[in-house]
């Protein structure tokens, strides 16, 4: 974004997707494949009217993105869908297609995973080599980014605040990830678990996950990037790497492009159930950004410890997660505890009215049923052969193929 924009002018929607084998739906690191035949040579962009396509670390993994900021988050789910479609169609012939859901269910990483080796690969590489990528962390990860404009540090302040709040309650809303290698992990945002600590090696980059309690561009990099930039200057001898790109907190600050980026939101299995839960988390900013629940001081008092509390509880029980923290619910008008589940129906019953009516009975299924990773392990109903998993996945294939909700 490199026109400056107001708080919610625009926004910018990324999803991450997995190409997989037709029939036994193994990884398949052929995204080179797939872009080289769209374009008719190997690049790593591709603008595709207003979606672009892109490569991402590991070479079964491939980007869609709004190109450049979008005005209409209304419009954009038929938009990714559309070229969902046509992906899938360039890839049938090679025997492949994609796989929506923010971890494989059978992928071993350090067997099959492939690091993107073209452009921009000697990033990729130093990563590979201070991080060790062939791990669940690393190359066994899809998810959505929100990207939301701000103009100044003054709405800087106003939109870190609030966004800071509404992380940790982000996994009960999208967990998609209950499985890996073949058995439940006992979390419903496995995605999350490791992302937590696939960067222990340099625990500077991740921090607490929850963002320190930064509310200008001075300060966030004082607090923020001068730590990342000390930290990883002993092992980034050519100067390669960029302190917006390690940044790996779950909503980071990008000052290059005046937005910040929310990285905690798994991919769903259609773009109509992404779209509608980026429609519901950036409602619940606006009401705080527009102190419709709580002052912009007390909003910035939070301690990221504690708001990390409540995300760990949200990441391993998912929208069961009960939050018993009575302070963060009074800033939510929510006076006893109670699950994120029901702190999610209480945001969306005030937002309701600003959430435009192609989205409502998306998001009233994902409050009612639970969160997709709920709804994958009811499908699996405690048969965890692989024929069943199999069985599971490729119907959450078809509704991306139809961009239709996956229910038992």
């Amino acid at each position: 974004m490199n026109k400056k924009y107001h708080l919610f002018d625009v926004y910018g929607i990324e999803l991450e997707y997995m190409l997989v084998n037709n029939t036994n739906l193994k990884i398949a690191p052929i995204v080179d494949s797939l872009l080289t035949k769209k374009k008719g040579k190997l690049t790593s962009d591709i603008d595709n009217g207003k979606i672009a396509w892109s490569n991402e670390l590991v070479a079964h993994v491939v980007e869609l993105k709004t190109k450049g900021p979008s005005k209409d988050l209304n419009g954009l789910a038929d938009l990714f869908h559309k070229n969902i479609k046509e992906i899938n169609a360039l890839l049938k012939p090679m025997n492949a297609k994609l796989l929506p859901g923010a971890a494989h269910p059978f992928m071993n990483p350090v067997t099959e995973t492939q690091i993107w080796k073209h452009s921009y690969s000697e990033v990729y590489e130093l990563y590979n080599r201070i991080f060790n990528c062939k791990n669940h962390g690393w190359s066994n990860v899809q998810s959505v980014h929100i990207n939301l404009p701000f103009f100044d540090d003054k709405e800087f302040e106003k939109l870190h605040a609030a966004i800071r709040l509404i992380l940790p309650l982000i996994p009960g809303l999208s967990a998609s990830s209950p499985i890996l290698e073949g058995k439940k992990t006992g979390y419903k945002d496995t995605r999350l678990e490791y992302y937590k600590t696939n960067q222990k090696e340099i625990p500077e980059l991740t921090g607490l996950v929850i963002p320190e309690r930064a509310f200008t561009k001075l300060d966030y990099y004082a607090t923020i990037f001068e730590p990342i930039k000390k930290a990883i200057k002993p092992v980034d001898t050519h100067n390669i790497l960029d302190h917006h790109f390690l940044n790996s907190r779950g909503a980071i600050a990008r000052f290059d492009r005046n937005a910040i980026e929310i990285r905690l939101v798994d991919i769903q299995e259609c773009p109509k159930a992404d779209m509608a839960i980026c429609v519901l988390i950036i409602e619940a900013i606006k009401l705080l950004v527009n102190k419709k629940l709580a002052s912009l001081a007390s909003q910035k008092r939070w301690v990221k410890d504690d708001l990390f509390e409540i995300l760990n509880r949200a990441i391993k029980n998912g929208e069961t997660a009960v939050i018993e923290n009575t302070d963060y619910l009074n800033v939510f008008h929510i006076d006893a505890p109670c699950s994120i589940q029901d702190v999610w129906k209480h945001l969306y019953a005030l937002a309701k009215p600003n959430i435009h009516k192609s989205h409502h009975i998306t998001l009233e299924t994902i409050l009612n049923e639970g969160t997709l990773a709920t709804r994958i392990e009811n499908a699996l109903n405690d048969d965890l052969s692989e024929a069943n998993i199999l069985k599971a996945y490729k119907a959450l294939a078809d509704c991306l193929e139809n961009n239709e909700l996956f229910l038992k």
